[in-house]
């Protein structure tokens, strides 16, 4: 199963109203391991950064001038993920940006029963606690000292072990689904378990036996499992 963890970093809060996506960053899981792919792009917002987002992002309006706009790499973005399920951190607000520029450039919209949502999760499985991104790191021991800038890369590298966690620890499945790889590399289904040797030997008496062959004698000449 392919999984992209997700985050990007926008203008502000509402692409309706002129904000627009400064970055976006993924990382590929591939049965809840990360496989060591990744997505990052810087874009050109074509607007002004706002001082707030400057704040938040540390990128500025020179450090984006000569970055692609979105057009340009909306195409190999939508490549990139595929139909991959995608890990997002308040799924709504980063499907929302990404849809509104998908849709300015006539490109597929991203269905939103794709994300898997783990603000939603973590709701659910702490109600009441902190859901934050740094919250859950400090709930689960996760190393955020980096974080000190929101950045898309760095923030989808932690949510994939954020996520992990979530959902049951780095191996959720606890690996029963590689243990039923054979060693030949087929999969399970295409497996099948060859012939014994040596067959087992009867584990009926000659006196069971000779009872079972008397009770069957005493239900005629045409019993039911022989009729075709």
């Amino acid at each position: 199963m392919r999984e992209i963890v997700l985050d990007t970093e926008t203008t502000g809060f509402d692409p309706e109203t002129g904000d627009r996506i400064v970055e976006i960053g993924a990382v590929e899981l591939v049965g809840h391991v990360p496989t060591g792919q990744t997505y990052h792009q810087y874009i050109n917002p074509e607007r002004a950064m706002p001082d707030e987002a400057f704040q938040v992002h540390g990128l500025g309006d020179d450090f984006l001038r000569d970055k692609p706009k979105f057009a340009q790499v909306g195409r190999a973005f939508l490549d990139f993920i595929g139909d991959a399920k995608l890990v997002i951190h308040n799924a709504a607000f980063d499907i929302k940006f990404l849809n509104a520029e998908l849709k300015w450039m006539k490109l597929p919209q991203i269905p939103w029963e794709q994300a898997i949502d783990t603000l939603a999760i973590a709701r659910r499985r702490f109600p009441g606690s902190p859901a934050s991104l740094d919250a859950l790191c400090r709930r689960f021991g996760i190393d955020n000292s980096s974080r000190t800038l929101h950045g898309a890369l760095l923030d989808s590298e932690i949510l994939a072990e954020v996520y992990l966690e979530l959902i049951g620890g780095r191996q959720p499945d606890f690996a029963l689904s590689q243990q039923a790889q054979v060693t030949s590399g087929e999969s399970s289904q295409e497996w099948t378990p060859p012939a014994r040797p040596t067959p087992l030997p009867a584990r009926l008496t000659q006196k069971e036996a000779a009872a079972h062959a008397e009770f069957i004698g005493k239900l005629g000449d045409d019993p039911l499992w022989l009729k075709t």
